[in-house]
């Protein structure tokens, strides 16, 4: 059974939602070099202001998503999940930071959860289905990796909004750099290291 999903999102000219290499090295290095968390918010916060009518999440014009204005409200992010020296590496500190963003603009509705990267794989991909069948976006830590070829997702945070059942195999659509790249989830989740990453889990309570 082959099954595919996935979620709506947004361009910014050709760049599939926002990106942190848009800030420049000299003048906002810390965006620039570790602002992955804060980007993900960014674009969780203009996808449920698009998709789920949850105002105020974006202050800028929602119809027409500039450069310069995703710019100006990822620096409006950055005090909330503001790059450090070991970046935004545990699931907890991003749930405080855009909770804090969340409470600080009044929306009461959306509420998050972790889902540790300790977690098995076959609880992990239900979790994964079940949120992307509810139409909600999942922000992903991935901290060390053994493959190679993910060197590009290490101690990264990153978006999850789509997910396919492909000749008994199964992928998730991650989100970043600009682009929407397929990547099998049992290499992605299996990093061969002790210490995990993991989800954030989206709720939108009526």
């Amino acid at each position: 059974m082959e099954i595919k999903k996935e979620l709506p999102h947004f361009y910014i000219g050709d760049s599939l939602g926002g990106q942190q290499e848009w800030y420049s090295r000299i003048t906002d290095f810390g965006m620039n070099v570790g602002g992955c968390a804060a980007i993900t918010a960014c674009d969780c916060s203009i996808y449920f202001e698009k998709y789920f009518n949850l105002r105020g999440m974006y202050p800028f014009d929602l119809k027409n998503i500039t450069r310069e204005d995703y710019l100006r409200f990822g620096k409006k992010m950055e005090p909330y999940l503001y790059p450090r020296w070991s970046g935004v590496d545990k699931l907890e500190i991003y749930l405080d930071g855009y909770g804090r963003f969340l409470s600080d603009r009044g929306i009461k509705n959306l509420k998050m959860r972790p889902w540790s990267g300790e977690n098995d794989f076959s609880d992990s991909w239900k979790v994964i289905c079940s949120q992307i069948d509810a139409k909600y976006p999942i922000p992903c830590l991935i901290l060390n990796h053994q493959m190679p070829s993910l060197q590009d997702y290490v101690w990264h945070w990153f978006i999850l909004n789509g997910y396919e059942i492909r000749d008994g195999k199964y992928f998730v659509k991650a989100v970043s750099y600009g682009i929407g790249y397929w990547i099998n989830f049992l290499t992605l989740w299996d990093t061969g290291y002790r210490r995990k990453g993991g989800l954030i889990l989206f709720e939108v309570s009526v």
